[in-house]
């Protein structure tokens, strides 16, 4: 039984970094995410929920969404599975952050904090080289030089981490390890380095739990089999059915094959081109051209 609770459910993943009694934990992480570009002082959580504007639009709701001392956003997000679309959302999302902070009046000069979006995703993202860390910025095609900071995406794909826990040599390796590995854990390590780690021990550990949380975890463990149960089913379908069009392909090529061998057997025969045709099926310009 595991000791530990999974951080890729929903209550595990906000339990982590997503309440304000335990927002050393997310600072932590941040500044190890961020180690040698900025140091995160302080953060406030904002309203997970942003209402829509106008009737009949679209609302979001963020798994964590908070603001630093400087006034800059961060929104992180635990994804398990990809689905239509998601680098799309995660635009959205980002937009509307940075939308929102547009005052009425005509004092406003278009001031805006940056805005950061987290993404871990435990699966492998399409079309892009497979690595941990995928850093989105806006910057100039041609030079890569920066255009704005204002807003900034960072991806996580967690399967693509495989360091073992000697090798991690930063806290933020560290903090990727923890989480990948934490459900298979009987005790989390680094706390000798960093106190953080010993923090994080107390709060993940399923005994900790109260029995309405441990209610509220047992829930979010199901959905979340629930989803691996829908993602491995989906993954056998696409293997079934590759497999199948591949058979199915093969055998219409060999077909092909044998009609152009019967069809160059006629020729060589001496049988004229339409009779061969119409005994093969083979274009008159496909049977002139073996």
């Amino acid at each position: 039984m595991a000791k530990f609770i999974n951080p890729f459910t929903d209550v595990g993943f906000k339990r982590i970094f997503g309440q304000e009694i335990n927002k050393d934990l997310l600072i932590d992480f941040l500044n190890a995410l961020l180690e040698g570009e900025r140091h995160v002082e302080d953060i406030h959580f904002l309203d997970k929920e942003l209402l829509p504007e106008f009737e009949n639009d679209r609302g979001l709701i963020y798994d964590v969404y908070c603001t630093d001392s400087n006034g800059e956003q961060f929104i992180v997000e635990m994804q398990n599975r990809e689905h239509v679309n998601f680098r799309e959302r995660t635009l959205y999302y980002l937009s509307q952050a940075i939308a929102r902070q547009g005052e009425r009046g005509s004092d406003w000069k278009f001031s805006l904090k940056a805005v950061y979006g987290i993404f871990f995703v435990n699966f492998r993202l399409t079309d892009l080289p497979s690595k941990l860390r995928t850093d989105i910025v806006l910057a100039d095609r041609e030079t890569h030089e920066q255009f704005s900071d204002k807003m900034r995406y960072i991806f996580l794909e967690l399967p693509s981490f495989d360091k073992e826990e000697s090798e991690c040599a930063t806290d933020f390796e560290r903090w990727i390890y923890v989480l990948k590995n934490m459900e298979t854990l009987n005790r989390l390590p680094f706390k000798a380095r960093n106190a953080v780690f010993k923090r994080l021990e107390e709060i993940v550990d399923i005994a900790a739990l109260s029995k309405e949380e441990r209610i509220k975890y047992d829930e979010s463990i199901k959905v979340y089999r629930d989803q691996l149960a829908v993602m491995e089913f989906e993954r056998q379908k696409g293997l079934a059915e590759g497999l199948e069009k591949g058979l199915a392909e093969g055998i219409e090529k060999g077909m092909e094959k044998g009609k152009e061998d019967v069809a160059r057997n006629l020729k060589e025969m001496g049988l004229d081109v339409s009779s061969i045709s119409r005994a093969t099926g083979l274009s008159p310009d496909v049977i002139e051209g073996l």
